[in-house]
């Protein structure tokens, strides 16, 4: 990163640091369930991805590697280090990322619904290019309010491959799961880098424990792709019944005591 690129955060809290990294398409609003009730015990770093939100793209980013070392840019600034990376699903590959790159800044690495490990297929390509393209979330963004305050709008905007119940999902959380496209300058630069990085075969060289958390009814990341992730890194699996892959948002509760119970097991050890 050569210090001309603008990244927005967001940061407060005292306690032993976390840093949250949001997913492809988010923001720092993915996060507005859990962030508040994290800084009670942690200093939490949270931060808006190169090209999502209100921070600029790189000037390149040819792999993950890229965002990651972006985002050791803002917990450097910020001297968070031997922090607990916690990255729902492109921001769980961050995180492994970090955890490879700079062991001694990563104390543990929560995965949840983390991508990575289908997001290298030709299937996972070709959907990640025609979003890019159509960009379906900039047409609802102007109208979210309307649309987070819906039924039928939360179904429709997160039926089958977002939550598993679309009703019970938090009208603001909704909100908070669509403005992200209302400011983003370039998430296909993000999108490109997680198609070409499979980050298995270097899985063996992470040292940190982990926690694999997953919703049992995610259909976007599959329960499988989490069961590998935990498998290769001999990582527990938590799994969170009647929930999908937006679970940061559909389960903030259960997210919350798993976090929670893993930063105290770290402790204890």
């Amino acid at each position: 990163m050569d210090g001309a690129t603008r990244l927005v955060y967001a940061v407060g809290g005292d306690g032993p640091p976390l840093v949250l990294v949001h997913g492809l398409g988010g923001t720092i609003e993915n996060w507005r369930s859990l962030a508040p009730a994290l800084t009670r015990r942690h200093r939490v770093l949270v931060p808006d991805l190169p090209g999502h939100g209100r921070s600029a793209p790189l000037s390149e980013a040819r792999d993950v590697d890229a965002l990651a070392v972006a985002v050791f840019a803002i917990a450097d600034a910020e001297e968070i280090g031997h922090a607990v990376w916690v990255g729902h699903s492109l921001g769980g590959v961050v995180a492994l990322r970090a955890a490879v790159r700079r062991p001694e800044a990563v104390r543990g690495v929560v995965l949840a619904a983390s991508a990575g490990i289908g997001s290298t297929s030709r299937a996972a390509q070709v959907t990640l290019t025609l979003l890019g393209v159509t960009k379906p979330g900039r047409l609802i963004a102007p109208h979210r309010q309307a649309w987070s305050r819906s039924r039928l709008g939360r179904r429709t905007a997160f039926g089958w491959w977002g939550v598993a119940d679309p009703d019970g999902l938090e009208p603001e959380m909704a909100e908070a799961f669509l403005v992200g496209p209302a400011h983003h300058t370039d998430t296909n630069q993000a999108g490109r880098a997680l198609v070409v990085t499979d980050p298995r075969p270097e899985l063996d060289r992470i040292i940190c424990p982990c926690l694999c958390l997953w919703g049992a009814s995610d259909n976007w990341v599959r329960l499988e792709d989490g069961m590998e992730y935990a498998r290769r890194l001999r990582a527990p699996l938590r799994t969170i019944a009647g929930c999908g892959h937006l679970l940061i948002g559909e389960r903030p509760d259960a997210c919350l005591v798993a976090i929670q119970d893993f930063v105290a097991r770290l402790d204890e050890g």
